[in-house]
């Protein structure tokens, strides 16, 4: 039994979203995707896909999506991306209802892998997008609260064991640190794991390795190859 993760499927079997024009990389990407999988990961084992996972704007238009990534070999555990435009946080719970037994949905929850607890959230940081520093600081602190309310729901279960899963990198390109590394050093998490970064000229935006105790990986698919990314 072995834990997995990787990010960015930005799938769209129904809209038209032609990966492409990003890179030659993303030829097929699908089908690169399922191929690797289908080498890697076994009915017994565990994947966290850390967002992006649909081009889709609601549930209908994702469904195909999701269905792809269901049928896929062993227990996937969902983490919503900053283009998951089907997830209403909210309504997380909805969500792992309809697709009980298929997918799970980490949002201001945990799931255990053996002795450790499995916690995170979107995430956010700086990409100069934002209309002025008090809507930076409102996304943060929001993201800030409920991977929050991810570990201390794991604590609560009586968890001592973390690994922290982001969709945006852990710090902005201009950090070193930020308050989620610093939520994860405060939790004694032992990795963090993150996607969204995506081409060469983003690769290194955040922290890749080690630093005060804790790895820190990046999982974005084009990063890896398309292939999901061993992490226990």
């Amino acid at each position: 039994m072995s834990l997995y993760a990787i990010g960015d499927f930005h799938l769209s079997f129904t809209v038209h979203k032609p990966m492409e024009i990003f890179g030659a990389e993303w030829t097929n990407h699908a089908q690169k995707l399922r191929d690797n999988w289908l080498l890697t990961v076994r009915p017994e084992d565990t994947a966290v896909i850390t967002g992006d996972h649909s081009w889709g704007r609601n549930l209908e238009e994702c469904r195909a999506d999701l269905d792809y990534i269901a049928d896929l070999p062993g227990r996937k555990i969902l983490l919503r991306g900053n283009h998951d435009m089907f997830w209403d946080p909210a309504k997380t719970e909805r969500l792992n209802r309809e697709f009980a037994g298929r997918l799970e949905f980490l949002q201001n929850n945990f799931y255990e892998y053996g002795e450790y607890a499995l916690v995170g959230t979107k995430g956010y940081c700086d990409e100069g997008r934002d209309a002025s520093p008090q809507q930076l600081e409102k996304l943060l602190r929001r993201e800030e609260n409920r991977l929050k309310l991810s570990l201390e729901a794991a604590k609560r279960a009586g968890y001592g064991k973390f690994i922290v899963f982001l969709h945006f990198p852990p710090t902005s390109i201009y950090e070193t640190e930020s308050r989620f590394t610093k939520m994860a050093e405060e939790y004694g998490a032992e990795k963090v794991i993150y996607s969204h970064c995506h081409g060469k000229k983003r690769y290194g935006d955040s922290i890749r390795g080690y630093q005060n105790g804790i790895e820190y990986k990046l999982v974005s698919s084009d990063y890896l190859g398309f292939i999901p990314e061993k992490i226990l």
